[in-house]
C-alpha cells in the first residue's frame, strides 16, 4: 500500500526513444519504481504545444513510489521529431499512443492491465480517442480537461479552416495561448514563458482532425469501458472547463487522482461483458431505432422517400448506383466496384454522380479497409514464414476475394494454397474469374460455402493456418452467428496460426443508409448494428484468439485486426 502520508519523493528518470510504425523515432522519459514490488505502469500525456517535461512535476506530486512512470513527447512537439505542432494526421497520433503502450510490454515488461493513464486537454483526446477506437485492456484513465471543444473565439472558426485547407492544403496557424492563460502558479508561468521546447503553432490537419475525433468519441462515449476520471473546473481560455494538475492550487485535484489510480489498482480489472450486447445496449436500441418504419406524411418520412427518389434518379445515370440496386449496397458485386474506384455513368451528369457516390466517407472508409486488410494479411504470413509455417490462407466469405489476391500479388513468395469462399453463387464465378485473371489458378481455388456453418469452417485439410473475415461480421446484427463462425474458424486453425477480422464500430451515416439503401437480402433495407471495437475483441478471444495488432481508418469507421490462435 501507498503511504499516503509520504511527502513528495524525487526519484531518477531514463530518456529513450521507441520506433512509430513509420520509422519515427519518439522520445520519452521513464521513472522506475522506487519502491518494490512493482506494481504498474502510469503514462502521462501532455497537452498541445507542450512537452513531457511539464508533466514531471506529477511524478512525485502523486506519491505512488511502487509505480513506474512514462511520458512521451508527441509528434511535432518537445525533443521529438518532426513540424512543431504537425502530425501525418489525426489518427496517426492515436496510433502512436498503442505503439507507445505496445512499446512499454516489449522493452519494460508491463502489460495494458497493469498500466493506467493521466492525460491533459489534447493528449485526453488522443487517449480517449484510442480508448474509443483500439479498447486497450488498460486499468483506468484519467482525462484532465480534454479539448474536445477548442475555444477559437473567431466565429465559424472551424469551416473556415477547413475550407482552406482544401484550398491551398495543410497549414499553421499560432496558438493565442498564453502562460497565465494555463496556470495562476507563478513558477509554472516563468517555465513556461521562458520553456524553450514549446511550439506556439498547430497545423490545421491536426486541428481539424482533433475535433473530428472529438466529436465522434463524445457522440458514441458509452462504448468506452475503460473505467475513467474526468476532471473539469471552471471558466478557461482554452478549452471549455479548465485545467487543475498545473494549477497553482492542484493539490486537491492531484489527491483525487491519486485516489482513483489506487482504487482501479487495488483489485484486478473486470471487463464489462459485452458478448451479449446484440441483445441489450445501445447499439441495440440505436439499431432498433433506425429498422422502425417512420410515418409516410412526417417531416423525417417525406425526406428519407425524396432521398430514395434521387438515389432512383441516379440509378438511371450511374452504374455503381444502379448496381447497388440491382445486387445490395452490401453484396459482393459492389463492393468490388467500391474498390476498383472507376466512376461510370451514362454522360458527364451520370459520372459525376458515381464519382460523388464512390467518394462517400463509407466507401472510402471501405478501399481503406481494404489497405489494412492487405497490410496484415502481409504481417501474418511474414510471421508464419520466420516461424517456418506453411501459408495456407482460408477467406470465409471473400465476395470476389480481390484484397487477398491484390495482397498476394505483391508478395516476394507465394502462399501454399488460398481457399477463397463465398455464400453467393455470383461471387463464386466472379471470385473464380479474378483467380484465373490473377494467375494464380495453380495455388487458388473458390468455392461456395456457409462463412456460419461451423462444421463446414472446421472440415477444412489440410488445416488453414490464416483465417480471413473481412466485411461479414458488420452485416450480422446477432453475436450467436459470429460466435459459430468464429468458433469453426478456431475449430479450423491451429495453435499459432493467424485470423485477421474487420469491425465497425462507428458510421456517421447509418441513418441515410438504413432509410435510403437496399441489401442484398432481397431488397430489405440495409439496417446496421453496430460492435463496438470491445465487444468484437472479446467474441474474437472468447473463440480461442490473442489479438495483436489493429489498424483503423482516419475517419474511425472501420478496424481491421490481427489475432493469433492460442492452445486451449
Amino acid at each position: 500500500m501507498n503511504d499516503m502520508t509520504a511527502g513528495p519523493q524525487v526519484r531518477p528518470v531514463f530518456e529513450s526513444t521507441f520506433q512509430t510504425h513509420d520509422g519515427v523515432q519518439l522520445f520519452y522519459r521513464h521513472w522506475p519504481a522506487i519502491r518494490g514490488p512493482a506494481r504498474g505502469a502510469i503514462v502521462l500525456f501532455h497537452r498541445g504545444h507542450e512537452h513531457s517535461a511539464r508533466m514531471a512535476h506529477l511524478v512525485d506530486e502523486l506519491v505512488l513510489p511502487e509505480f513506474d512512470f512514462f511520458a512521451w513527447d508527441a509528434r511535432g512537439h518537445g525533443r521529438s521529431p518532426g513540424s512543431r505542432g504537425d502530425s501525418p494526421s489525426f489518427g496517426a497520433s492515436v496510433r502512436d499512443v498503442q505503439t507507445f503502450v505496445d512499446h512499454i510490454g516489449t522493452r519494460h515488461g508491463i502489460v495494458p492491465e497493469d498500466i493506467g493513464v493521466v492525460a491533459q486537454s489534447v493528449g485526453a483526446v488522443l487517449v480517449a480517442t484510442w480508448s474509443h477506437d483500439y479498447a486497450p485492456a488498460i486499468r483506468g484513465m484519467v482525462l484532465a480537461s480534454p479539448a474536445f471543444r477548442v475555444k477559437l473565439y473567431v466565429p465559424f472558426a472551424l469551416p473556415v479552416l477547413a475550407l482552406m485547407r482544401k484550398l491551398r492544403g495543410n497549414f499553421f496557424v499560432t496558438s493565442y495561448v498564453k502562460a497565465r492563460f494555463l496556470t495562476h502558479d507563478p513558477a509554472r508561468i516563468a517555465s513556461y514563458d521562458s520553456d524553450p521546447l514549446l511550439s506556439r503553432t498547430i497545423s490545421v490537419d491536426v486541428l481539424l482532425g482533433l475535433q473530428a475525433a472529438a466529436d465522434r468519441v463524445i457522440a458514441d462515449a458509452q462504448a468506452i469501458t475503460v473505467p475513467t476520471q474526468l476532471l473539469v473546473s471552471g471558466a478557461d481560455w482554452v478549452v471549455r472547463h479548465g485545467p487543475q494538475l498545473g494549477e497553482r492550487d492542484r493539490a486537491r485535484a492531484v489527491d483525487r487522482v491519486r485516489a482513483f489510480l489506487v482504487r482501479v489498482f487495488a483489485a484486478p480489472r473486470a471487463r464489462v461483458d459485452l458478448v451479449d450486447a446484440d441483445q441489450h445496449g445501445p447499439t441495440r436500441e440505436e439499431a432498433d431505432a433506425l429498422a422502425a418504419p417512420l410515418s409516410t406524411l412526417s417531416p423525417r418520412g417525406l425526406y428519407w422517400a425524396a432521398m430514395r427518389a434521387s438515389l432512383r434518379f441516379g440509378g438511371l445515370l450511374a452504374v455503381g448506383v444502379r448496381l447497388g440496386h440491382t445486387t445490395g449496397f452490401d453484396s459482393g458485386s459492389t463492393l468490388d466496384y467500391i474498390y476498383r474506384n472507376q466512376a461510370n455513368g451514362r454522360t458527364a451528369l451520370g459520372r459525376w454522380i458515381d464519382r460523388t457516390y464512390l467518394d462517400a466517407i463509407g466507401w472510402r472508409g471501405i478501399r481503406q479497409r481494404k489497405l489494412d486488410v492487405e497490410a496484415l494479411l502481409r504481417e501474418a504470413i511474414a510471421r508464419l514464414r520466420s516461424a517456418g509455417a506453411s501459408v495456407r490462407i482460408l477467406d470465409i466469405a471473400a465476395g470476389y476475394g480481390r484484397y487477398v489476391l491484390d495482397a498476394v500479388a505483391a508478395l516476394p513468395a507465394q502462399p501454399d494454397s488460398i481457399l477463397l469462399r463465398d455464400y453467393s453463387a455470383l461471387n463464386v464465378e466472379q471470385g473464380a474469374a479474378l483467380i484465373r485473371e490473377s494467375g494464380l489458378a495453380s495455388i487458388a481455388r473458390f468455392e461456395y460455402g456457409d462463412a456460419f456453418d461451423r462444421a463446414s469452417l472446421a472440415a477444412q485439410i489440410p488445416r488453414p493456418t490464416l483465417g480471413i473475415v473481412s466485411g461479414l461480421y458488420e452485416l450480422v446484427p446477432d453475436n450467436a452467428a459470429v460466435r459459430q463462425s468464429l468458433a469453426g474458424l478456431a475449430d479450423a486453425i491451429a495453435p499459432g496460426g493467424f485470423l485477421v477480422y474487420s469491425g465497425q464500430p462507428w458510421h456517421p451515416q447509418l441513418e441515410l443508409i438504413a432509410r435510403t439503401l437496399t441489401s442484398h437480402r432481397h431488397g430489405a433495407a440495409w439496417v446496421m448494428r453496430r460492435r463496438t471495437q470491445e465487444e468484437l475483441d472479446q467474441l474474437v478471444a472468447a473463440a480461442g484468439f490473442r489479438k495483436l495488432a489493429q489498424r483503423i481508418g482516419e475517419s474511425g469507421i472501420f478496424t481491421v485486426s490481427l489475432a493469433q490462435r492460442v492452445a486451449v
